[in-house]
């Protein structure tokens, strides 16, 4: 009898350790209870790859009466299925809403997989990004993502879009919860949303933020405008959870003063390279010396010239 049971034991390790949505040198990807009913996988904050699959972003869940409301759920169909795995390892109810925070695949193309086990889920964005993704951007994104992560089978034929538009000042009332919206004019992109659910006193800020991880700033980006955006957020009463786009999770200045000094320190370079009559390249070398606390995030070597290029670029724009 004893040996029946320490084999059932065995086996069940076993078992539970082959459903894991396990990434290999990054570890078991789980959801993380930040609140009583808000849950959070931080994916690696490392560019797509094939060692994390296509999964590098923080995949959320808010749990409501009687259904489940996910915000960017991932950047592939596979992924989206483990991810998925986990999400019912937390709560049995069926996903009934997303909400995708901004047109860049890493973040919603895994809801081709929720969509896949439950029809009738609602998807919201914004309408600007329903509509460049129909135009393109979609197809752009799973091109880059299978280049990198040769991860993306499944995903298109046809993307998960958003089904239902939303805007700057909507007030989204799903399953018992409260989602408020706000959209700006240009930060991270043009078509970003921010989310604070209000039960929890959580915002979730999709790229506007980053900790860990430099991405790209794209031609619909704003550096000015993302540095306006997060002094706005500290300006406004503090709120219990910020959630990046990429990289942990945190209280208000320990989440959002990094990035937000990461790039008013590329604002301080443009603006001597445009007084000294410099190239970006120019300046380059003295700029990352300021930046050593950033130097270890990823990407770093890849990024920091091309967002001190952006930088000076919006500044000669603002003074024309």
């Amino acid at each position: 009898m004893r040996k029946t049971i320490l084999s059932l034991i065995v086996a069940g390790a076993l078992a539970t350790s082959a459903n894991a949505f396990d990434l290999g040198k990054y570890g078991e990807m789980k959801f993380e209870q930040v609140n009583k009913n808000v849950f959070i996988m931080h994916g690696p904050p490392m560019n797509p790859s094939v060692d994390n699959q296509g999964f590098m972003n923080n995949p959320s869940i808010i749990e409501g009466k009687n259904g489940l409301i996910m915000i960017d759920p991932g950047g592939n169909y596979n992924v989206g299925k483990k991810i998925l795995a986990e999400v019912e390892k937390i709560s049995k109810k069926p996903i009934v809403a997303i909400i995708d925070t901004h047109k860049h695949g890493d973040h919603w193309f895994a809801g081709k997989a929720m969509m896949e086990k439950y029809p009738n889920v609602k998807i919201y964005g914004l309408q600007h990004m329903i509509d460049v993704s129909k135009a393109g951007e979609a197809r752009k994104w799973y091109n880059i993502l299978e280049r990198l992560s040769k991860n993306l089978k499944g995903t298109d034929n046809e993307f998960p879009y958003p089904t239902i538009p939303i805007k700057n000042g909507d007030k989204l009332e799903i399953e018992g919860e409260t989602f408020y919206i706000h959209s700006p004019k240009r930060a991270h992109t043009d078509t970003d949303v921010l989310i604070v659910h209000a039960q929890s006193k959580t915002m979730f800020l999709g790229d506007n933020l980053m900790k860990l991880r430099l991405g790209g700033f794209d031609s619909s980006s704003s550096i000015h405008g993302n540095i306006k955006l997060l002094e706005e957020i500290l300006d406004a009463p503090e709120l219990t959870l910020y959630v990046p786009g990429h990289g942990p999770s945190g209280k208000m200045h320990e989440a959002i003063d990094p990035f937000l000094t990461y790039m008013k320190k590329l604002i301080v370079g443009a603006n001597e390279a445009y007084d000294e009559d410099m190239e970006a390249y120019e300046i380059k070398p003295k700029v990352a010396e300021s930046m050593k606390e950033f130097q270890k995030w990823d990407e770093f070597d890849g990024q920091m010239g091309k967002h001190l290029q952006k930088a000076l670029l919006e500044l000669e724009q603002m003074e024309e």
